[in-house]
């Protein structure tokens, strides 16, 4: 993730400026890759290119950072009981297509 030298926030996407202080003096880091799951909607016929057999959650992600960022949930039940506000969650990658994009899963098995 990039985080601001000037103020230390971190933030996504990535801009050469930063959004809290517009400082361009920036730095790239490794995020830590925990967050909970703030938000989500479930999709429930996904693209052909996810290679899903059921519904799909669309999910609204806090890092542990601070920036949010749009994502999926996977390794859980895709069913508001599966899918908890404020769950723990680890970041993880998974194919789409022909890439990998990030994911995120349960922090703690289900």
């Amino acid at each position: 993730l990039p985080r601001c030298r000037a103020c230390a926030g971190a933030y996504f996407p990535p801009s050469p400026v930063c959004p809290h202080c517009t400082s361009r003096d920036i730095e790239w880091f490794t995020a830590s890759g925990g967050a909970t799951l703030y938000s989500y909607v479930i999709h429930q016929r996904p693209s052909r290119l996810w290679k899903a057999d059921g519904p799909m959650s669309v999910a609204l992600v806090a890092l542990a950072e601070g920036p949010m960022v749009l994502s999926t949930v996977v390794g859980c039940p895709q069913t508001p009981d599966g899918l908890v506000l404020d769950m723990a969650l680890r970041a993880t990658f998974i194919p789409f297509d022909e890439a990998m994009v990030l994911a995120f899963e349960p922090a703690v098995a289900s």
